[in-house]
């Protein structure tokens, strides 16, 4: 992902107080980070097992220190071996597989659609492109330094969105998955009494609790339209398949119609795949997602 790659002479190297990228050596005890060099095999350990490339090689010898820089205590805390996790594995981690080569699915066929989005990617684009009349190495400095704060400023802004959002949203999705039996026998249903970002927590966390059944519905309140939402829960994090789909006979229904259907008044909509719908209020919210565990 680099914008441009420098040889240096290997004795140019010696001289300098850290090396990234390049020289063939990892040696953190001599702050080499480089990952091209024959039988480099080193993986971030923790269940990560996805090459690293040299951002992945800082952050795993200084993530720790940057998260509980951030998060203002001692890198002993618990929450910064959680928050150190996290950014790995939502932002690092694609980062390493990407450098490396790395296909993100364990499948030959073609992928159903472009993504040239990611950083990488993005880092990518900052390149001289080969029309430039001004190929110099001043301009491809320039460009690095682009690149390098692009990176950076996302880098930053991803840590500190895990220490300011959503390390606190954890506490709240895990009260909340304590109390969900309070609103059915089901336990199948959890309410958000203050929205924050919940579906990666809930994932882990019914991992962690030894959540069964597995929770189908989140109800949480739209501030925006003082409503309130039935989501449906997806089969995992990164699939847009939910777990139980808000019923069929519901799905693309609203207003009057949709409460006709449903038998439960207020209704607003369910969406067409059934993922999550609206009703004007907390009670009728509970109502639908009562009868769709039902139905």
């Amino acid at each position: 992902m680099c914008v441009y790659e420098l040889i240096w002479g290997m004795q140019v190297l010696d001289d300098l107080d850290a090396v990234l990228d390049v020289g063939g050596v990892y040696d953190p005890s001599n702050d080499r980070y480089d990952h091209h060099q024959k039988g480099f095999e080193e993986v971030f350990g923790h269940g990560f097992s996805t090459k690293l490339s040299s951002a992945g090689l800082v952050y795993k010898h200084f993530g720790k220190e940057l998260v509980a820089k951030e998060l203002n205590v001692d890198e002993g805390h618990p929450d910064v071996h959680r928050l150190f996790l996290a950014v790995y594995k939502n932002f690092m981690e694609a980062i390493d597989a990407i450098d490396n080569g790395i296909n993100q699915y364990d499948t030959d066929k073609p992928p159903r659609y472009v993504n040239n989005t990611n950083l990488s990617s993005r880092v990518g684009k900052l390149n001289l492109d080969w029309t430039e009349p001004d190929q110099s190495a001043e301009r491809e400095n320039e460009a690095f330094q682009q690149g390098m704060d692009l990176a950076g400023k996302e880098f930053l802004d991803t840590v500190r969105f895990y220490v300011r959002s959503w390390l606190p949203a954890r506490s709240i999705v895990m009260e909340c998955i304590g109390e969900r039996y309070d609103y059915d026998p089901s336990g199948e249903i959890m309410v958000l009494k203050r929205f924050c970002p919940w579906k990666l927590h809930l994932f882990e966390l019914e991992e962690e609790m030894k959540i069964e059944p597995l929770i189908k519905y989140v109800l949480y309140e739209d501030d925006r339209g003082k409503q309130w939402r039935v989501q449906a829960v997806a089969v995992s994090p990164d699939r847009f398949e939910s777990r139980k789909p808000l019923p069929a006979q519901w799905q693309g229904l609203r207003d009057d119609e949709l409460s006709k259907e449903a038998g439960i008044p207020g209704c607003v909509f369910v969406h067409m795949s059934g993922f999550i719908g609206g009703n004007k209020s907390y009670g009728g919210a509970l109502a639908m997602a009562r009868a769709a565990l039902k139905l």
